[in-house]
């Protein structure tokens, strides 16, 4: 008997595009995204079911343009370290719907409250996450999750994601030496995950610590090395 296989006609990530060509035009549309995975990276070093992407095209169908969030997390899949990594993140590959997605709001309106809101949801995006920095009387950010077919908001902040284990919320911080607002991860207990700038710092004072501990009894810390 012959076996068919269906997905063998259908176009690889190799083969389709990468990006839509579309200019951000928000830095905040990088930066956010990129910190977020940043953290990511920290906090699940030896994890290899991850991935999340930044202002790339995920392919639903073969016959239509990718959808391009700033930033999706998935679950489930693997993690590459080749150095090719991943040109697209292509469903019919993947097999894994990503859990969330995540859209940075600039000056110009792209229907982050309508139809991009629409279109997660028919594909199945478990949390819809959308920053908002220029809202004034609105909350900033909103953080959404489907329920029978349908995008409930949750305004807490942060926003328990009990499916990823994390929560996601927004406070004031530095980053890249920019103090503003900024999207983080937080554990169960509310408490915000570092930056690896952060951990960096925190390590450089525990050692700093130690070695005046250590002269404080009269040992040399540079004898120890």
């Amino acid at each position: 008997m012959l076996n068919y296989d269906p997905l063998a006609c259908l176009p690889s990530s190799e083969e389709l595009p990468d990006s839509d060509d579309t200019p951000v035009d928000n830095e905040l549309q990088d930066l956010i995204p990129g910190l977020l995975k940043a953290i990511l990276a920290m906090a699940w070093p030896e994890r290899m079911d991850w991935f999340f992407g930044i202002d790339m095209g995920i392919y639903y169908d073969p016959d239509l343009p990718p959808i391009v969030p700033d930033g999706f997390l998935s679950l489930g899949v693997e993690r590459f370290y080749d150095e090719n990594l991943r040109p697209s993140y292509v469903l019919w590959e993947e097999k894994r719907v990503p859990i969330l997605a995540l859209e940075v709001v600039s000056q110009t309106y792209r229907g982050e409250y309508s139809t991009k809101k629409a279109e997660y949801a028919r594909l199945g995006f478990l949390y819809y996450v959308v920053y908002n920095p220029f809202r004034r009387r609105k909350p900033c950010l909103e953080v959404y999750k489907l329920v029978n077919n349908t995008y409930e908001l949750d305004d807490n902040n942060p926003v328990w994601l009990s499916e990823i284990g994390l929560g996601i919320g927004v406070e004031r911080g530095t980053y890249l030496g920019i103090p503003r607002e900024w999207l983080y991860w937080y554990d169960q207990q509310g408490q915000r995950l570092l930056t690896p700038q952060e951990q960096a710092q925190q390590a450089e004072r525990r050692a700093q610590l130690l070695a005046e501990r250590l002269r404080s009894l009269g040992i040399d810390p540079d004898s120890l090395t």
